[in-house]
């Protein structure tokens, strides 16, 4: 017998027992215990000639053997409205690197931020044995997440966060701010929001973090200054073009709480002949690869998207291990580039 194989097959818990003159029951305890020698099951000198035989042989227990043994798949899903987004193809990176090293594969199905469509996958997953879920598609308005709980399904959310459930968020009110201090240091007075949609935390907190702000420090912002808007550069355009219609004067600075809809409300001013960073400042949120390489580089909100999707994984194990769990919002930081740098005499606005 080589060290990998018995007569050309795969070594099992039997073979190991065989060599050894014990009964397989007792080396399956000890290989499949979590302490350095089962309760009961052996001596610690048995113990270990029944962990060096096992590693000399290569033996490695079978994945659906031992998943009917825990009721554990060792399989996480995760839900994104849609992976072709950067940020959350960045954040499924976290989450496979984090998930592995903890010994879990992932697998992820896109929702398109549909109610019907985020059941269906979720039930998908659900059929398909899932330890638990990263949810990062999460309505603000959504029973589904009541349901999952009702049923003790094991989730955590991911990137938009909903009150009462484990969350890992980027701060998002904190981000607002930042925008916000950065634009009324920069001497603008008279500024418009590009907002996101209203069922998602990430558009509700950002844009809030912003307003809040804004008032705190002495401006004011017409309600027609904040258009509600899709995260894409088709919908950044479009809340783009509203605001240049609907708001007189026209502001000095635009806030779009996603890079895509900023690069969106970009294309809108240059088609009105306005040059960015010049005419108007734009900052957008999330600081994904495309920021600093566009034309006129983008002032973005730095969101930690690898390290959100490593702390779903942390908040799911912690779920999976019935321990306390606590949401956890990791801290932004504000990229200054040309879009927004140039400082303007606030008298003149």
């Amino acid at each position: 017998m080589d060290d990998s194989t018995a007569g050309g097959r795969t070594v099992t818990l039997k073979d190991l027992a065989n060599e050894l003159g014990i009964h397989p029951s007792t080396v399956s305890r000890i290989l499949h215990s979590g302490s350095d020698v089962a309760r009961g099951a052996a001596s610690v000198a048995t113990a270990q000639r029944v962990r060096d035989l096992a590693r000399k042989r290569g033996y490695s227990p079978d994945p659906q053997a031992t998943g009917l043994r825990t009721r554990r798949s060792n399989l996480l899903g995760v839900i994104v409205p849609r992976l072709s987004d950067l940020v959350l193809a960045t954040m499924y990176e976290g989450i496979e690197e984090a998930a592995a090293e903890l010994g879990y594969s992932t697998f992820v199905m896109n929702s398109r931020d549909d109610p019907d469509e985020q059941r269906r996958k979720t039930e998908t997953m659900l059929a398909r044995r899932v330890d638990g879920l990263i949810i990062g598609d999460a309505h603000l308005d959504s029973g589904l997440l009541r349901e999952l709980s009702a049923r003790r399904v094991p989730f955590v959310l991911m990137n938009r966060r909903v009150p009462g459930y484990p969350s890992a968020t980027c701060d998002d009110v904190l981000g607002g701010r930042l925008v916000a201090d950065h634009l009324w240091g920069n001497g603008h007075r008279n500024v418009a929001v590009i907002a996101g949609e209203p069922y998602a935390s990430t558009a509700v907190d950002r844009t809030a973090g912003f307003v809040d702000r804004w008032l705190a420090l002495g401006g004011s912002i017409s309600q027609n200054a904040v258009v509600w808007s899709r995260f894409d550069t088709a919908g950044g355009r479009e809340a783009a073009e509203t605001i240049l219609t609907d708001c007189n004067p026209r502001p000095t600075a635009l806030f779009a709480v996603n890079d895509f809809a900023a690069i969106g409300a970009m294309g809108s001013l240059r088609s009105h002949g306005l040059t960015v960073g010049h005419d108007v400042a734009v900052v957008g949120f999330n600081d994904t690869s495309l920021a600093s390489e566009l034309p006129i580089p983008l002032s973005s909100v730095r969101s930690p998207m690898l390290d959100i999707g490593r702390t779903a994984v942390q908040l799911l194990k912690q779920v999976l291990d019935g321990e306390r769990v606590e949401s956890m919002m990791l801290k932004p930081i504000l990229c200054v580039r040309e879009s927004s740098a140039l400082v303007v005499p606030s008298l003149a606005l």
